[in-house]
């Protein structure tokens, strides 16, 4: 009855004319009906660079261009101009695009920086976010930001950023939005009495774009002013869109830019020292040497080759610990730069709404191993990029044979993807992945060879709906059937209204071998979401009122129902950030198996239905001090549950910043009582936004774990550099110290780029 009620209510929301949603939203600054309304600048050549010191009113490299002053706000007051005028200016030379912004301030002591490190998150900070639709066809983007500490912030935008903004490693595969896309380019600011500016240099060779010598491209410009919750763009955008919305970009016009090839060397050092436990001595100490290199080629101004040699991440944060309460697998998101550049190219089954529940390239398949051990990747390749106006990506990745007590073979990893985008929001796609030993088969401990070939498609019905789906059949030695899953997703985005509904089913020997899937059985699932957002007048000095309802339920494919959950809540949001949603989830868990969700608790087969709370709090993230609290009480499978999780930011100035997120449960049930913590403390130190100190210490007293993750950063262009990284995990009953500590190292990594084609 549940599922019924459901698809009525969704399907009378959809059936509703898309005029009567969007009346209200296009009003002033709403958006505009064609590409001729919007509004277009002219990039103007110069024969001598800009000096690149921050410094752009006295610049004269600029005194040609026609500067763009208008900024439309989307928040707080939509529609409205700016309250601040911004002065942004474009011009280029043979090599590279040069932007010149000065962010005018009647205020300037007021203005609010919260990071300096690069990619930090520029929301809760005054900044300049820029995006460049270089092929011109309203879905994918290159993405440049800063704030008046200079900082570097840059992304891949694919399908219009689908799949969330600002936050680092959204997905295995990138998702919409990649902000682990290091590109080379520079970037320098200035605080003055009139406000700050900066000015952005991008090297052409950075970016990928047609052939044509002549060209059109998208632009769009974003100003933050955060003290007023501020967020302004130069296309006037309806409010539920952000910058990386392409499609409704405007234009930059009058570049001819250069077809020079481009080729870059990225050679590492390594050095490590390591303590490990050993089978007889206690702990065994090793110290390795390595060296490896990577090499980026343009084939095209389109068309990239990217090849890695002994492919190394020492400098890469380890993965936050995660608890679960569940019988299903955790999802560990990727953080390899090599796997995240084009990584959009390669996602297939992850969307905004379907989260990745279904991926069926994960690219943690490679070089990791079942238990999240490093597995040596010995070299491999990946061409990416557009080829006669269809985007192409091509990788092969070798791994080494790894011996042991938990012996591995040496696995080769291979995707071929392909996608045509259309006008409209639309696209059709291919992707054939395959995975395969090459050493001898006494090695395996698991079967995890097999091939999977899927289908994808996204279908644009005007400016609010679009209709997507995939298909996919996996193939494995020894398995006669072919597993098959699929997914159809519809949904309705406007200013005012947020429709979505959503099927999957995943068949029986469904094994995507270089994919992931949650649940690891055969299931249908049904989703919908229906929200509506209001911003009144004048109430209590609210910015929006989101109240909304979904629905999502899982079935196995002889009718039982595993998970089922109504989640009713309406989202408070005041002008100046701050928040309050206020939920009632009414759940349903269908447990054919017993599994232990705790050491000693076990979880019998039963169907247990069950209602709880839920509150959140999120004060105003633009503050030196800002708290975001999560808690849940209410039935738990046969017993009760109280959790509480959140996080706690505190910063003394954008060169220190803290963060301790933390996740408590005291849950009771029939098969036992316990409780968990999870503790994560963050602390960095920039004493440049290109000199930094990070820490990561994690606590899990379900892991029996304490681990801590130090990184010295002295970084140069695209993300190389310096970087020192020390370990260490410990046992909980056991505090950090040399004699008692599980393992322990200490990594040296030296990375440069190279450009050898200049």
């Amino acid at each position: 009855m549940g599922v019924r009620l459901c698809l009525i209510i969704l399907a009378l929301a959809m059936l509703t004319p898309a005029k009567g949603f969007a009346q209200g939203a296009e009003g002033a600054g709403a958006g505009y009906e064609s590409v001729s309304e919007r509004p277009h600048m002219q990039a103007v050549r110069v024969d001598e660079a800009p000096t690149l010191d921050g410094e752009v009113i006295n610049d004269g490299a600029y005194g040609a261009s026609v500067p763009v002053t208008e900024l439309w706000q989307t928040t707080p007051d939509f529609g409205a101009a700016a309250s601040e005028r911004t002065d942004i200016r474009v011009v280029y030379t043979d090599r590279a695009l040069y932007i010149g912004v000065t962010c005018f301030d009647r205020n300037p002591e007021a203005i609010i920086v919260s990071d300096s490190r690069r990619d930090a998150g520029l929301n809760e900070t005054d900044s300049f976010i820029l995006i460049l639709d270089t092929y011109l066809d309203g879905q994918n983007g290159f993405l440049f930001g800063t704030n008046p500490a200079g900082i570097e912030f840059d992304a891949q935008v694919s399908n219009e950023g689908q799949g969330g903004f600002g936050a680092r490693q959204q997905s295995g595969s990138g998702g919409g939005f990649n902000i682990n896309w290091d590109g080379s380019w520079d970037v320098r600011t200035t605080v003055h009495d009139q406000g700050w500016s900066a000015e952005f240099e991008i090297p052409f060779r950075t970016l990928r774009f047609p052939r044509a010598k002549t060209q059109v491209w998208g632009l769009n410009f974003q100003r933050n002013v955060r003290r007023r919750n501020e967020r302004a763009y130069w296309t006037r955008l309806p409010r539920q869109y952000r910058i990386t919305r392409v499609s409704r970009a405007g234009r930059l016009e009058g570049l001819e830019v250069p077809q020079a090839r481009n080729l870059q060397v990225m050679p590492y050092l390594l050095g490590q020292g390591a303590r490990q436990p050993g089978p007889k001595e206690g702990y065994k100490s090793e110290y390795t040497g390595d060296l490896g290199a990577d090499l980026k080629y343009s084939i095209t101004p389109a068309l990239t080759l990217d090849v890695t040699y002994n492919t190394d991440f020492a400098q890469v944060e380890v993965d936050e610990q995660q608890i679960n309460l569940d019988r299903f697998n955790l999802f560990f998101p990727e953080k390899r730069p090599f796997f995240l550049e084009n990584a959009g190219l390669f996602s297939v089954g992850v969307s905004e709404f379907s989260g990745q529940e279904v991926e069926l390239f994960f690219s943690r398949r490679i070089g990791i191993g079942p238990r999240g051990e490093p597995i040596p990747i010995l070299g491999g390749a990946r061409l990416s990029g557009q080829l006669s106006g269809i985007n192409v990506g091509l990788l092969n990745m070798q791994t080494q044979r790894v011996d042991g007590v938990w012996p591995l073979p040496a696995e080769n990893f291979s995707v071929a993807r392909v996608r045509k985008d259309f006008p409209g929001r639309s696209s059709l796609g291919a992707m054939v992945t395959n995975r395969l030993s090459t050493t001898d088969k006494v090695t395996k401990v698991v079967d995890r060879e097999g091939q999977t070939v899927a289908m994808d498609g996204r279908l644009g019905l005007g400016p609010y709906t679009q209709v997507s789906g995939f298909f996919a059949r996996t193939y494995r030695p020894g398995v006669e059937t072919a597993g098959y899953a699929y997914n159809g997703n519809a949904s309705y985005v406007d200013s005012e209204w947020r429709l979505n509904a959503t099927f999957t089913q995943v068949g029986e020997d469904f094994h995507p071998a270089m994919g992931f899937l949650q649940r690891g059985v055969a299931y249908r699932k049904l989703t919908s979401l229906v929200l509506y957002a209001w911003r009144p007048e004048d109430l209590f000095g609210l910015l929006e009122l989101r109240p909304h309802v979904s629905y999502q339920s899982y079935w196995d494919l002889e009718g039982f129902q595993q998970t089922a959950r109504w989640h009713i809540d309406n989202h408070f949001e005041w002008n100046d950030g701050f928040e309050i949603h206020t939920g009632i989830n009414f759940t349903r868990e269908g447990v054919k198996r017993p599994f232990l969700i705790a050491p000693d608790v076990l979880v019998e087969p039963d169907t247990y239905d069950h209602a709880e709370a839920q509150l959140v709090l999120i004060t105003n993230q633009g503050k030196k001090v800002s708290l975001s609290l999560r808690s849940y009480l209410g039935g738990f499978f046969g017993g009760s549950r109280t959790n509480l999780s959140g996080s706690l930011r505190v910063r003394a100035n954008e060169a220190f910043t803290t963060e301790v997120v933390f996740s408590y449960n005291d849950i009771r049930l029939l098969g036992g009582d316990f409780k968990t913590h999870l503790v994560q403390a963050r602390i960095s130190y920039s004493f440049t936004p290109r000199i930094f100190v990070q820490s990561l210490v994690q606590y899990n007293d379900i892991a029996d774990l304490w681990s801590a993750n130090l990184r010295f950063g002295w970084l140069q262009t695209a993300n190389t550099g310096l970087f020192v990284v020390f370990n260490e995990v410990s046992d909980v009953t056991q505090q950090f110290g040399f004699d008692q500590s599980l393992s322990r190292s200490i990594t040296v990594k030296y990375s440069r780029l190279i450009n050898v084609l200049r």
